[in-house]
């Protein structure tokens, strides 16, 4: 029934300007904007669909990883574009913010709307 659909997921915003600005003049992505919803354009050609919602509670797990080759390079240039790596009680990390153990290297940060996002190294 779906074999020829293409699927997205999406995740609601408290301010799509904010969003909007965010995710492509921050993140460097392509964004469309059409009825209010923000069309989040990926690398690997798949969408994301950023909407807005009244009494918005931003999500407690990552909504979007960014795979990168070096992820010191990529914290360094969110760092410097204002972006905060976000810390948690109980995982190490550095003094980047990026953890090192336990898995593929990670940093989590923070859309405008307060969801979490990552980059992490590798693929």
């Amino acid at each position: 029934m779906f074999s020829d659909s293409k699927p997205f997921s999406g995740f609601s915003v408290n301010d799509t300007g904010k969003a909007m600005t965010f995710y492509s003049e921050v993140l460097g992505l392509k964004v469309d904007e059409e009825y209010g919803l923000l069309h989040i354009h990926l690398s690997n050609g798949a969408e994301v669909l950023a909407y807005p919602k009244d009494g918005h509670v931003p999500a407690t797990f990552t909504i979007l990883n960014f795979p990168v080759k070096d992820i010191d390079e990529a914290v360094a240039e969110l760092t410097a574009r204002g972006v905060e790596m976000e810390r948690y009680p109980g995982i190490e990390a550095d003094e980047k913010g990026i953890v090192r153990t336990g898995g593929p290297f990670i940093a989590w940060f923070k859309d405008p709307a307060g969801n979490i996002l990552s980059v992490l190294q590798g693929r």
